[in-house]
Order: structure tokens, then C-alpha cells, then sequence
């Protein structure tokens, strides 16, 4: 299964003397450098019907045709799932994710994923990298995904991410109690000995996260928190690294942390959180297609309703 791309566009006079794929990168916005420069090279875009060389100057005047074929990314397989879809259009999906659903195929998981979802509800997506995932979530994060559904609305997409016009903000519950909010500025790197973690490295790529209080109870705070970059597993990484963990994160946090007063109910609760209380509450993008700036948001899932609501409690009942 294929996709044909048929494109023809006329350079510029003011466009001479530049080379071939610095021009294409201007005239062709809607692929990425990394994918035009492949076609050149596979003599996929042409230059006045003639193959030429990405550092090649181009004079003006001379037509650039596309004529590229776009093949399946991956072996992946489709399956039946139920998609709790937010929103779609003929550009983008997006998505409510639940806990316990990985996005992507990778060893031990290469079944059962959002990717073979998405498969099923929307066959051409196996024509577009990743099935036009742009950004993930982890396995057990719960909340608001975009997924693109052409090659232009991806490389939109990642382009909004780079640049960080994006907005994609969380909620959590953290253990201990915070005294208001802040930004963590930390850069983050995969762990030196334990592969699977990222950690704060002065070696690591650049990392900020904002957050503020939403509401305080003896030992745990609620918090929102907004991404300005998006690396692996930031805000668990960033929070943990301030001394504030997720509740029920078994990898970032140490230990969970209990007051001496807390009620038997909480206590059980906490103990036996199935995952980081953290949900990726809403998305702000521009659309790809119209320009138009639009917002998502979806409420808390159960257990994160279930924690706020037992933490309530057990505040109410120490008063």
C-alpha cells in the first residue's frame, strides 16, 4: 500500500544562485528537509525534468516537479480497539488515551498498541511515519493525543512542536506539599546505568517545566503543569527531581511518603495507586489545514477523580 504525491512548482527569479535543496525546502513546507533531500537523491524531485544534486544552484525560472511515492512505514499490524476520538477531520485525530495502553510497537510490545488502533480506524495512516504520531504519552499517562493523517499535517505538527507553539498542559498529584508553583528549567538525558529511565544531566537535552498549585492537602499537592519542551518522561523526571514524585510512580519515585495522621482509606488508596496520577488534561495546536487556533480538553479519568476526592476526605477528616 502506497501513496502517490504529484507536485509541480515554478522557482522563483529571487530564488537563484541558492541551492537546489534550500530552495525545495522553501517551495515544498508541508515535507520535511530530511524527506525532500531523500527524494532528490532517489531522483524522486527534479529539476526541469532532470536529476540533480541537493547542492546543486539553481538559477530561477526552472520548474520543480515532485513525483514520489510514499510506501507503508512499518510491518504493523491492525486491530479492532475502541478510540475514545476527541476530535477528526481529513487531517488530524485527536485522541483521549486511557492507562495501560502503550502508543507505539517496541520489544515486548509490538501488539495491542494505539498505533494498531489507529491502523484499524484509519488504514492510509500506515503511508505516514509513526501513523502520524507526532507526540506520546507514556503507558500508563492518561489524556489528550494529536495524530496527523497526511504527511503535510505531520510535518506542520513536529514543526509546532519545535518551535514550542504547541500547548499541552497536565494535571498531577504529587507527594508532599508544595508551597506554590514554579518552572523547572533542567536539562534531560538517559540515565547513566539504568537504560530504560531518563534523568536531570548536565549532558541532557534542554527541559523546561512550568507548574502551579491547584489545590494543597496535607501531604500531597494537586498540581498543572505545562510542557515547553517535550522530552521522554519530563514531567515525572522534573518533579521528581525537585523532591516531589507522582503518586503511584514506581520508577521516579523512591518510597511513598505518608503522614502519621493519615486515614486507613487514603492509606490503601496510596498503596495501591496502579500508575502515575498524571493526565495530559489539554491541547492547544494550530490546524494544519486552516490555520485556525483550537483547544481540547477532556476531564480527569476515575482513579484520578477517586484520589482527589479520598485525599478531600481524609483533609476534611483531620480538620
Amino acid at each position: 500500500m502506497s501513496v502517490q504525491i504529484v507536485m509541480s512548482v515554478e522557482v522563483p527569479y529571487d530564488e537563484g544562485n541558492k541551492r537546489f535543496d534550500q530552495v525545495a525546502a522553501r517551495l515544498f513546507p508541508d515535507f520535511s528537509r530530511s524527506r525532500l533531500q531523500q527524494w532528490i537523491k532517489d531522483g524522486q524531485l527534479t529539476v526541469n525534468g532532470q536529476v540533480m544534486r541537493g547542492r546543486d544552484k539553481l538559477t530561477g525560472g526552472e520548474t520543480l516537479d515532485l513525483r514520489a511515492e510514499q510506501e507503508a512505514e512499518g510491518d504493523w499490524q491492525a486491530e479492532d480497539m475502541d478510540l475514545d476520538i476527541v476530535y477528526e477531520d481529513d487531517d488530524i485525530l485527536v485522541i483521549n488515551k486511557p492507562a495501560d495502553l502503550v502508543v507505539h510497537p517496541a520489544a515486548g510490545n509490538y501488539t495491542g498498541t494505539l498505533l494498531n488502533g489507529l491502523l484499524h480506524h484509519c488504514p492510509e495512516l500506515v503511508n505516514i511515519p509513526r501513523a502520524g504520531i507526532v507526540h506520546r504519552l507514556d503507558k500508563d499517562t492518561t489524556g489528550l493525543m494529536v495524530v496527523a493523517k497526511t504527511l503535510q499535517a505531520q510535518n506542520h505538527l513536529v514543526g509546532q512542536l519545535q518551535d514550542r507553539s504547541m500547548g499541552r498542559e497536565y494535571e498531577a498529584v504529587v507527594q508532599g506539599h508544595m508551597t506554590g508553583g514554579g518552572k523547572v528549567d533542567a536539562p534531560i538525558g538517559r540515565h547513566g546505568t539504568q537504560r530504560t529511565k531518563m534523568s536531570v544531566s548536565p549532558t541532557g537535552k534542554e527541559a523546561v517545566t512550568h507548574y502551579r498549585v491547584l489545590h494543597k492537602f496535607p501531604s500531597h499537592t494537586y498540581i498543572r503543569c505545562k510542557l515547553e519542551t517535550g522530552r521522554t518522561h519530563q514531567i515525572r523526571v522534573h518533579l521528581s527531581h525537585i523532591g516531589y514524585p507522582l503518586v503511584g510512580d514506581a520508577t521516579y519515585a523512591a518510597r511513598q511518603r505518608l503522614t502519621k495522621g493519615i486515614g486507613p482509606e487514603l492509606r490503601d488508596l496510596l498503596a495501591n495507586f496502579p500508575r502515575q496520577a498524571l493526565h495530559a488534561r489539554e491541547l492547544t495546536l494550530v490546524h494544519p489545514r486552516s490555520g485556525e487556533i483550537m483547544t481540547w480538553e477532556v476531564e480527569l479519568p476515575d482513579d484520578f477523580i477517586e484520589l482527589l476526592n479520598t485525599l478531600a476526605d481524609d483533609q476534611e477528616r483531620g480538620e
